[in-house]
């Protein structure tokens, strides 16, 4: 039997994508896996339970109206697409309500590549496309997967670039034959000394491995979204980059590999502070380089650190972490402009937020 994506269904997967990077707007990324959700509560002191983790997604998704200005979507994990607001609304459908877009994170996690050198690839795909349609009947509208590569010394091998891209694409056509948009994780790493020059390399032999999978895989592009990392130096690497030293670099990498075709990058934070990441999106959409994708932001830490730091687990303080989250992601539909101005104070403004090899 032809699987073929239908005329109305092309269309209704672009006008998604297209959607998710309005001018303006990107995504929340809140759909840390239990165990990440609980690191993030142990930091502020509060329990890791259920009814937390309702508490802390319920003051995300219930913040003032007008973070949907800036706010096109937000990816869920599967425990909170099915939780409720204290008056028993489900948050898919509190978001819906607003016109926020509903994503879902569709992988099962990271498991090791035999033979390598730390390497792994991303499970999940068994029972994928029954999951998928069954998400889009309970309200979602584009999926999120998460690959993961690391530079060292002989990483990332062919081995791990051609798995991993194949893996993604996989997903993404698994997703499209169910009505989702794809985005398109492959995610590597800011952990080690290398340099700018060296993260742009690898940056631009991970895309092009990428883009080369979803050819081959009959991926209607128009439909897709990308979300990779900035091109940065690594985290121990002693000489710093400036904004625009990363702008430049990020977008040349992109210009050399992603098709016109794909409607958007939504960039992940990668363990820059919640100030470096909207810094750097700025840049990028001033890079003096032809762009034409929509450059937006889809961030976790990078616009939650604050709001964490505001609420601390206590009731009173759900109206001042919600303020939090309006402020950065305000902050973040302007860089993804080229129009943010800087000097946005918050709780967690400037502080790091890698973790070493971090793990969904």
């Amino acid at each position: 039997m032809t699987v073929v994506l239908t005329t109305e269904l092309k269309a209704e997967l672009n006008g998604i994508a297209n959607a998710i990077v309005a001018p303006g707007k990107g995504i929340l990324a809140a759909d840390e896996s239990t165990g990440t959700m609980g690191k993030r509560l142990e930091n502020i002191g509060v329990e890791n339970t259920e009814e937390y983790r309702r508490l802390y997604r319920q003051l995300l998704f219930t913040a003032d109206e007008s973070v949907a200005s800036n706010l096109s979507g937000v990816i869920l994990f599967h425990e909170t697409l099915y939780q409720k607001t204290d008056d028993g609304t489900l948050f898919a459908d509190v978001l819906k309500k607003r016109g926020i877009l509903r994503g879902i994170k569709v992988d099962k996690g990271v498991v090791p590549l035999m033979n390598t050198d730390g390497e792994c690839t991303t499970q999940g795909l068994d029972g994928l496309s029954e999951r998928c349609a069954q998400y889009k009947k309970d309200g979602c509208d584009f999926a999120k997967w998460r690959c993961v590569l690391k530079i060292g010394p002989n990483t990332p091998t062919p081995l791990a670039i051609l798995e991993n891209a194949n893996v993604l694409a996989r997903y993404a056509s698994i997703c499209q034959m169910n009505g989702l948009v794809p985005i398109v994780e492959p995610e590597i790493l800011p952990d080690g000394d290398h340099d700018l020059k060296r993260s742009q390399h690898v940056t631009e032999k991970v895309l092009a491995a990428c883009y080369k999978a979803l050819s081959d895989h009959n991926v209607y592009l128009e439909g897709t979204l990308l979300k990779p990392n900035m091109c940065t130096p690594g985290m121990s690497c002693a000489k710093r980059s400036t904004p625009q030293e990363i702008a430049m670099a990020t977008v040349t990498a992109l210009s050399r590999t992603v098709p016109p075709a794909v409607p958007g990058v939504t960039f992940l934070s990668g363990g820059q502070s919640e100030e470096e990441a909207t810094q750097n999106l700025n840049a990028i959409n001033q890079a003096p380089i032809r762009r034409p994708w929509g450059l937006t932001f889809s961030y976790g830490r990078a616009l939650q650190a604050s709001v964490l730091a505001a609420w601390k687990g206590q009731p009173a303080k759900v109206k001042a972490g919600q303020d939090e989250l309006v402020s950065r992601a305000k902050a973040n539909g302007q860089a993804a402009m080229g129009q943010y101005t800087g000097g946005l104070a918050g709780g967690a403004g400037q502080q790091s937020l890698f973790i070493a090899n971090h793990q969904y």
